[in-house]
């Protein structure tokens, strides 16, 4: 009998802890679609945590990630997702890791997040990433190969947006591609391509006269062509 009315409590209190939950799991769904219609970021990040808890989920935890994200929310996206390449990674989860880990400056870590995008779905805004972060770790080779794809399937409504200025910025993609292959011409002799790579900047500053990026280069490699060379003395 003893036995029985141990059951019967054990049973009893697992019915009740799935009400319960099933309750809780309805609030948080509730919360979440009324924070998304506020456009609450914050009250969105709380109710997506509170369901990944009651009821986990991949693509939950994903959509968490990504919001992080928008929010500029690095080291919290990484944390939700994780920083490993995956072969189970859905488009998201590899996107949210690519950008995290190239905007808190980890280009290696970044890169293969970006191949994995761009083997997934090959597009230009991809490959500039990875010419772009190619170039910062010195592959010329790859920094080549990836901007000549990007140059050869660039649409003309396509952009790239920039953010180095308060008020962020966007230019055609064309010329994003154009500025990026300058520099990749300039890095292979600085010296020799130095005239090269300045009338590269100025196509791209032809194609888009914003593209403050493209000027402040420009800039800098004429900067340097103005200084005296090593062992001579400047005239007066």
């Amino acid at each position: 009998m003893k036995r029985l009315l141990v059951l019967v409590l054990l049973v009893s209190s697992y019915f009740v802890n799935a009400q319960n939950k099933s309750e809780l799991v309805k609030h948080y769904e509730a919360y979440y679609k009324q924070m998304k219609v506020q456009g609450d970021a914050q009250g969105v990040i709380n109710a997506l945590t509170h369901l990944n808890i009651l009821t986990p989920s991949e693509a939950r935890k994903d959509t968490l990630a990504y919001i992080y994200l928008n929010e500029g929310k690095h080291l919290q996206a990484l944390n939700t997702v994780g920083i490993e390449v995956s072969a189970t990674d859905s488009n998201l989860a590899k996107e949210v890791k690519a950008v995290s880990l190239k905007s808190l400056g980890q280009a290696k870590l970044a890169l293969p997040h970006f191949e994995a995008l761009f083997n997934a779905n090959p597009s230009p805004n991809v490959a500039y990433e990875l010419a772009e972060l190619s170039l910062q770790l010195g592959n010329l080779v790859d920094a080549r190969k990836h901007s000549a794809y990007g140059v050869n399937n660039s649409k003309d409504d396509m952009k790239m947006a920039f953010y180095e200025t308060q008020q962020p910025y966007q230019v055609p993609l064309k010329a994003a591609f154009t500025y990026l292959r300058a520099l990749i011409k300039f890095n292979e002799d600085k010296k020799a391509n130095l005239d090269t790579a300045v009338l590269m900047l100025d196509e791209a500053l032809k194609l888009a006269p914003n593209f403050n990026l493209a000027q402040v280069s420009k800039k800098a490699i004429l900067s340097l062509k103005a200084q005296p060379e090593a062992g001579t003395t400047p005239k007066n």
